[in-house]
């Protein structure tokens, strides 16, 4: 009876140990819960700079002056004293054509202006005896009358006579043919022994000065609307304004022309054809890089946004809602922000409204966050650094 009495007293001590043991064993089998991984994403500091804004536009160069010469008398070309694309100089001979029968009528213009001359010499010394002799009542009043009038006559005969050898010696002189403005001549337009006229119709060759050229382009109303809005008005300068409406060009090759021009034409009204209006900029071409007649791309200077924020396009969560961008908070908590954008600058966006300088947006990663979600920031290319570490 005893032992069965110390045997129930062992299961009853038995029992309870078992069951914490099974306890404890279970509790030591279930998986441990992790605590949640905080995600790493880069940052970079949102900072200010001015913004150059650009218009890019498909343009043509022209030359600053262009002049085509003309045979103004006719004749046969002599000579052609000047190098087929060489520089010269205004008022240099370039053609001469035969003179000889221009030459013949100014010396006989100039023949009969030395006898109107000798006439009216007579004429004079007529009157100045005349005049005692009808002071004595020696001579009529008739014979001074016709003396006065032979007078008169005789001096309107030379001022005749001196405007037709004016004429012909002009015209003498369009024999030879100068060049009008300095510049570079293209090939001549006539050979040597041409009979050329003066319809108008001869064109010998042409002057063209090129030191300075024209760039003309067009540019759409809505470009026009948006210049106002920034009180940019083309074609005129604002003292005011710290900056001005340059222009740059693409040369053939590809690589940006060193000099800049400025525009100093834009017209008041809008072609209803084609939406556009007309812009023309002036450029130095000392080197004579750019060739009157070629095409060639226009970069126009439309605007500068002082200390303005330019995000990369990238960090940007576009919705139909609107852009949103992740800003880390300095307690590392990210914050799904509303952003008003501006215009796009290759691979930047301009921020109007929404973020200010100083401030921390997420450029790489945000598209596993959520508001509010703590993370874990680094500098904008630490990752890929560590993933790929450069060789020592």
């Amino acid at each position: 009876m005893r032992k069965l009495l110390n045997r129930k007293l062992l299961w009853l001590l038995l029992i309870p140990a078992a069951a914490v043991i099974v306890y404890a064993v279970m509790m030591w089998l279930k998986p441990k819960a992790t605590p949640a991984e905080i995600p790493t994403v880069e940052v970079i500091p949102v900072t200010t700079e001015n913004i150059n804004i650009y218009g890019e536009y498909v343009g043509r160069i022209g030359a600053h002056q262009s002049v085509e010469v003309h045979a103004r008398v006719e004749g046969y070309l002599q000579q052609m004293l000047f190098e087929e694309g060489s520089y010269v100089q205004k008022g240099q001979t370039l053609f001469v054509i035969d003179p000889t029968v221009y030459r013949a009528r100014a010396q006989k213009a100039e023949a009969i202006l030395n006898k109107a001359r000798a006439q009216a010499q007579k004429a004079e010394r007529d009157l100045n005896r005349i005049r005692p002799l009808y002071a004595q009542n020696a001579a009529s009043q008739l014979d001074l009358d016709n003396a006065v009038a032979a007078y008169e006559s005789s001096r309107a005969e030379v001022a005749v006579a001196e405007a037709d050898l004016t004429q012909a010696r002009q015209t003498l002189g369009y024999t030879t043919v100068t060049a009008p403005i300095s510049g570079y001549i293209s090939q001549r337009n006539a050979d040597i022994g041409t009979l050329v006229g003066a319809s108008g119709k001869s064109k010998l060759a042409t002057v063209v000065k090129s030191d300075t050229v024209r760039v003309d382009f067009s540019m759409t109303a809505l470009d026009y609307l948006t210049g106002k809005n920034r009180n940019v008005n083309l074609g005129q300068r604002d003292p005011s304004r710290k900056w001005d409406a340059f222009v740059t060009v693409t040369l053939a090759d590809g690589t940006e022309y060193p000099y800049k021009g400025y525009v100093d034409f834009a017209d008041p009204q809008v072609d209803p054809k084609t939406g556009t209006f007309s812009v023309r900029a002036e450029m130095p071409n000392p080197e004579h890089t750019l060739l009157p007649g070629e095409f060639t791309r226009v970069k126009v200077l439309l605007d500068v946004r002082e200390q303005a924020i330019a995000v990369p396009a990238k960090a940007l969560e576009i919705e139909k809602g609107g852009a949103y961008i992740y800003v880390v908070k300095p307690d590392d908590i990210v914050e799904r922000r509303f952003v008003e954008t501006g215009p796009e600058l290759g691979n930047k966006i301009i921020v109007e409204r929404g973020l200010a300088a100083g401030e921390n947006i997420v450029v790489e990663g945000f598209h596993k966050l959520k508001h509010g979600m703590k993370v874990y920031p680094v500098e904008a290319g630490t990752v890929a650094e560590e993933a790929n570490p450069g060789e020592e």
